[in-house]
């Protein structure tokens, strides 16, 4: 595993790796942390929530130089098909198969023509629940996402609506999880994430980890993300200690109980 000193660069950055935060903010029970500095920000249900809410993303990570491995690892079940919006739905009914479908909900790669705004519209139309889907909804989560492309858009040195340069990217990887409660219906975990950013062919990449909190319920045969359970998952986290935000290889990331993701086959 390449050993590269992780910073957060730009809120564009941020924004756009914490896309299912983002989706969620919409609910009113999004808690997502860019630093392990001990505070999350349960983001507000305006339009403007996820680019406002602070403390941002501040502090540096710099993974170790020796790799330790991780206690536990996880091959997660992929989804039995491709929705029309081209994300994978269908997972199975277990606890696995709904931090999958976390994990895809917060998987993100805006490169060339595809955006930011592109990605936040497919991940709130395949996996929000229909309790938290609406047209209001819809729209706010259009606007937040325009604003962070406006962001990128800049920082690349591309006018707004243009495709970013060659080589330019923002991805989001789930890399590992930790579960806070689970049963037949819920599930609730916390979420690590590597977001790394690329702003043309001959730039380093530079990236930094995340922490997300998630709940999915069971509905209609598949695992969906919902404030409800979001909500609760938050109420159940409180009397639990939140995992330090480590890279996998970290002598902590066992220590917080982290299980590291494997590519599933």
């Amino acid at each position: 595993m390449g050993r590269t000193r992780s910073t957060w660069n730009t809120k564009g950055m941020w924004l756009a790796g914490a896309a299912l935060a983002a989706v969620l903010a919409l609910t009113g029970y999004a808690v997502f942390s860019g630093g392990d500095d001990g505070k999350d920000t349960p983001a507000k249900s305006e339009a403007s929530a996820s680019a406002s809410a602070k403390p941002g993303p501040s502090a540096t990570y710099a993974p170790p130089d020796d790799w330790t491995e991780p206690n536990q690892w996880a091959a997660l079940p992929r989804g039995k098909r491709t929705d029309d919006h081209g994300s994978q739905v269908g997972f199975p009914k277990s606890a696995e198969g709904a931090v999958a479908m976390m994990a895809a909900a917060n998987s993100t790669d805006i490169e060339g023509t595809k955006s930011n705004t592109d990605e936040q519209l497919r991940i709130y139309r395949s996996y929000i629940g229909k309790a938290d889907q609406s047209s209001q909804n819809a729209e706010q989560i259009e606007l937040q996402a325009e604003a962070t492309d406006k962001s990128l858009a800049k920082q690349m040195g591309v006018k707004p609506g243009q495709p970013l340069p060659s080589g330019a990217y923002v991805r989001t990887t789930v890399v590992g999880y930790k579960i806070i409660k689970k049963s037949d219906t819920e599930v609730s975990a916390w979420l690590l994430s590597r977001v790394v950013q690329k702003t043309g062919e001959m730039q380093k990449e530079s990236g930094s980890y995340t922490r997300t909190l998630a709940g999915a319920q069971w509905e209609d045969g598949d695992w969906k993300l919902t404030g409800a359970a979001t909500q609760r998952a938050q109420q159940d986290a409180q009397d639990q200690d939140k995992p330090q935000i480590v890279a996998p290889g970290d002598p902590s990331f066992n220590d917080s109980g982290w299980t590291a993701i494997r590519e599933a086959s």
